[in-house]
């Protein structure tokens, strides 16, 4: 094969949470008002929690329980922000540079749309993808399932690497 097709790798990342009172509701690092947050060891930002997986499995890394187990008091609350640095060096780490990602919310409520250029802004200081290079958008699950209801927020995340071979 292909050297140049070699260094090419994808990754897909999902993640979703139920809402519960007494917690902050945070996406892509923003606090985003609305009376309910989600549920997570961490602070349960589906966003940054999809891109790291996304970008885990791309690098052929266990995913991000490996890395911050809810078991590990540590990571209580921990700002996920925070977490997807940590997890941005070990790709770099590995030699791997972050070509783009794209996220999708998939969430009946809150409207998330006010605050994606701040989640955009967000994501790319911390992975140091240029913000042209960040896909975000958001979308409902037309009432259908525990998402449609408004049972919780999910992410799905998808990412191109590069590995120079």
């Amino acid at each position: 094969m292909d050297k140049i097709l070699t260094g090419f790798r994808v990754g897909l990342g999902y993640d979703i949470h139920p809402f519960v009172e007494g917690k902050k509701l945070v996406l892509g690092g923003v606090t985003v008002p609305y009376h309910l947050g989600l549920s997570g060891h961490s602070d349960g930002d589906v966003v940054c929690h999809a891109l790291m997986d996304s970008l885990l499995g791309a690098a052929s890394l266990p995913d991000i329980g490996y890395w911050f187990p809810n078991q590990d008091e540590r990571f209580l609350n921990a700002y996920s922000l925070l977490l997807l640095e940590e997890i941005t060096q070990k790709i770099r780490g590995e030699g791997l540079d972050i070509i783009n990602f794209d996220c999708t919310l998939i969430a009946e409520f809150p409207r998330v749309m006010p605050y994606v250029m701040e989640m955009k802004q967000n994501l790319s200081r911390v992975t140091g993808v240029d913000i042209q290079s960040i896909g975000l958008k958001a979308t409902t699950n037309e009432r259908l399932g525990s998402l449609g209801k408004g049972e919780g927020i999910a992410c799905l995340s998808i990412c191109l690497i590069w590995k120079n071979v």
